[in-house]
């Protein structure tokens, strides 16, 4: 019989190669991409918002799945993200002066400090009830 840590662990995205590059590395790297000067900010609009769209629902699913822990605050992270890149990219948001870099900017310090802190303080996986 698996321990609770085991079965966890066989229902993390996170744990699995492929399914983690697609959910969350491929996009992670489309997000850096289409943040280049080479990308219109409508292009930049569409991809940032449906990358972190995937990444947070497949987030919130794998906190679901599995209890990882980090996934709990990076889901709804990242879901506000995407739609805080939606509002600005459609100039619903006040256009500001290097607006898409500070929001890169705030995507990158909170999904690393999302994704780390959290399980450096309750360890890796939620307990379950």
């Amino acid at each position: 019989m698996e321990s609770g840590s085991a079965t966890c662990k066989s229902r993390d995205i996170l744990a699995k190669p492929w399914p983690a590059f697609a959910v969350f590395w491929l996009p992670a790297i489309l997000i850096f991409v289409a943040g280049t000067s080479r990308f219109s900010g409508g292009w930049r609009t569409v991809v940032w918002t449906v990358a972190l769209g995937i990444m947070g629902t497949a987030c919130l699913a794998n906190a679901r799945r599995c209890g990882r822990v980090h996934c709990y605050l990076t889901g709804p992270f990242f879901l506000v993200m995407a739609i805080v890149t939606l509002l600005y990219g459609l100039g619903v948001v006040p256009q500001a002066r290097h607006g898409w870099n500070w929001i890169g900017l705030i995507i990158l310090a909170g999904a690393l400090a999302f994704c780390c802190l959290p399980e450096m303080i309750f360890g890796k996986y939620r307990p379950r009830s």
